[in-house]
């Protein structure tokens, strides 16, 4: 079926999906995106594995129905929890999942010491285990859970006393002891990469899995022949929690990251 019109759809739990919206755009700058994000129902971090399924499942299924060539899971969270079963129900889609930047970490810092920020609901799942499991050895990783940080971004608190407060109250121990490199395991966490920068320290590499993401994405659709040809082409986005201030956030999220 010809589907080269078809939008490229861009799903988060809120807002945090922006960061790689932002790198799809860069890399595919012909294409049509869709980016929906589900701020009604932010922090999935906090939530169940079952709830954080249903509520992908239900927001995906939405957005196949408005004709689809490509969906990007812009969500560590959601990834973890549903990307299974997003691809044993939509078999035959192109549906490409972020995940925390660990390889890219233990390849730059061989025999280093890593932390990794991000929801409990992804440092819980079996898939960043698996990928921890993979790398730890050589390398020390060390998973660190920081749920209120989604809600920072969320409410677009990117620099302030009380962020950095709770910035310090997560990571200060782990730099006494030293750190090679920070993944920024949650796709809201690039928004606060200034303020993490200042806490880590310029000798901390921060490190997280956008770019990678928009480029599987791109040689995904390149190998599927389903590329736009050459042109501009267009970004939407929407959000469950549809208030003009949200809208406007997203819009200054993108313009300005």
């Amino acid at each position: 079926m010809e589907r080269r019109d078809g939008m490229i759809a861009v799903f988060d739990s809120g807002v945090g999906g922006i960061s790689v919206l932002r790198q799809l755009v860069r890399q595919m700058p012909n294409e049509n995106f869709l980016y929906f994000g589900d701020s009604a129902n932010a922090p999935y971090g906090s939530r169940s594995t079952e709830e954080i399924r249903r509520l992908t499942l239900q927001n995906v299924e939405k957005l196949y129905r408005r004709g689809l060539k490509a969906l990007v899971i812009a969500c560590n969270t959601a990834t973890s929890a549903a990307i299974d079963t997003l691809r044993q129900t939509y078999p035959q889609e192109i549906i490409v999942g972020i995940e925390p930047a660990v390889k890219l970490a233990a390849e730059r810092f061989p025999h280093g010491r890593i932390a990794v920020m991000a929801t409990e609901a992804t440092l819980r799942e079996q898939k960043f285990n698996t990928l921890v499991h993979t790398y730890d050895g050589e390398e020390e990783i060390i998973p660190v859970p920081c749920p209120e940080l989604v809600k920072f971004v969320e409410r677009g608190e990117t620099h302030s006393e009380n962020l950095m407060c709770y910035l310090h109250s997560r990571l200060d121990l782990l730099l006494a002891r030293g750190l090679d490199g920070i993944v920024l395991g949650c796709t809201h966490f690039p928004f606060v990469r200034d303020a993490i920068a200042e806490v880590a320290g310029e000798r901390v590499a921060l490190l997280d899995g956008g770019e990678g993401t928009a480029r599987e994405t791109c040689r995904r659709i390149r190998a599927a022949n389903l590329q736009n040809p050459p042109g501009k082409g267009t970004v939407l986005l929407e959000n469950s929690l549809s208030t003009p201030q949200m809208l406007a956030q997203m819009h200054r999220m993108l313009a300005d990251f």
